[in-house]
């Protein structure tokens, strides 16, 4: 892994304002993924590649990454990141819309990183619990979404997504086979760890 590209990757996405991974919440998943040394991981929402970028240096030795992404020009460029960053190896990326390719998808995953469309949260959510390994581990990214979710937010505009969200935590909350907490780092995070 070549950490000098993954530092410019990351400046430039900061620069273009492309939404990637917080830092302290990277921290905390990488605790996590150094404890497990996954051998596969889903991501749903590549972007430009950066979260995969820095989940693979925590693989197994023959760990692979699978990412999806709808975004073409967010591809082109993800492609490009993996490459300069010395990982295409590790990490495939399925091209096209997470609601279509996900359930093509029949792979066992030991961890899951939710990072896309926030109004289809509970969807990937079931995909994910499909695929997702005995002792396996669902992050999903943003699940407090700028304070809207615990709070009483009923804006138009992102009240999709803040229902969903809210439909979301109340689903991994309540689920008896799993062991569920929040944390406020970054934009929110839900861990979710199979009993």
């Amino acid at each position: 892994m070549n950490k000098q590209e993954l530092e410019k990757i990351k400046q430039k996405a900061l620069e273009e304002h492309i939404p990637i991974i917080m830092d302290d919440t990277l921290e905390v998943i990488a605790k996590y993924l150094k404890n497990i040394k996954p051998k596969k991981i889903l991501e749903i929402g590549t972007a430009v590649g950066y979260s995969a970028i820095c989940f693979s240096q925590y693989l197994a030795d023959d760990g692979k990454i699978d990412t999806i992404e709808r975004d073409e020009e967010r591809i082109k460029e993800a492609k490009i990141n993996i490459k300069k960053a010395q990982v295409d190896s590790k990490i495939n990326i399925y091209e096209g819309d997470a609601v279509e390719v996900l359930p093509s998808l029949s792979d066992k995953y030991d961890v899951v990183f939710i990072d896309a469309a926030k109004g289809k949260y509970p969807f990937f959510l079931k995909e994910s619990l499909r695929m997702l390994n005995t002792n396996g581990i669902i992050f999903a990214d943003n699940i407090l979404y700028k304070g809207y979710v615990m709070s009483d937010y009923n804006k138009h505009k992102q009240r999709t997504a803040v229902r969903n969200l809210r439909e979301y935590i109340k689903e991994v909350s309540e689920n008896p086979n799993l062991e569920t907490e929040i944390l406020e780092v970054g934009d929110g995070l839900a861990i979710s760890k199979i009993k």
